[in-house]
């Protein structure tokens, strides 16, 4: 498995921390992050921006794209935020059945216009998702 996306809506909160968290599991590998309806050229949300950059991660180069075909394709690991999410890629590209799951345990809610605890807890419940699939992923190889 070479190539990861990471799928939210606006793919300026939650999606960038989990394709940062992720690259800093799997440098080795293709992982990017995109939104179902994104915010398209829009840099991180200030809020994820600090949060990731307290935990050492750096949001600041990060512009939001749309979900596009190409990226379903290319990518054999799909890691969405909501049960809802998932059905909507299925919905949009029926070809992606088998390799769409959500990244937590639970959805991950959208701490977007919400206070910082929002963002905070969006993290937490992000980096358990990226690590309980990062044993997965090595395991798959």
């Amino acid at each position: 498995m070479k190539h990861i996306l990471t799928l939210c809506v606006g793919n300026i909160c939650r999606s960038p921390i989990a394709e940062a968290l992720l690259k800093q599991q799997f440098p080795e590998k293709t992982i990017w992050s995109a939104g179902l309806a994104a915010l398209v050229g829009k840099s991180a949300d200030s809020l994820s921006i600090d949060v990731a950059a307290g935990r050492g991660l750096d949001l600041s180069g990060h512009r939001a794209q749309q979900l596009a075909g190409w990226m379903c394709q290319s990518a054999e690991l799909i890691l969405v935020m909501e049960e809802g999410h998932k059905a909507e890629v299925e919905q949009r590209y029926p070809l992606v059945r088998g390799k769409v799951f959500r990244l937590g345990k639970f959805d991950i809610a959208d701490p977007y216009r919400h206070p910082s605890a929002a963002f905070e807890t969006a993290y937490a419940h992000i980096d358990r998702g990226v690590a309980d699939w990062a044993l997965r992923i090595r395991k798959l190889g």
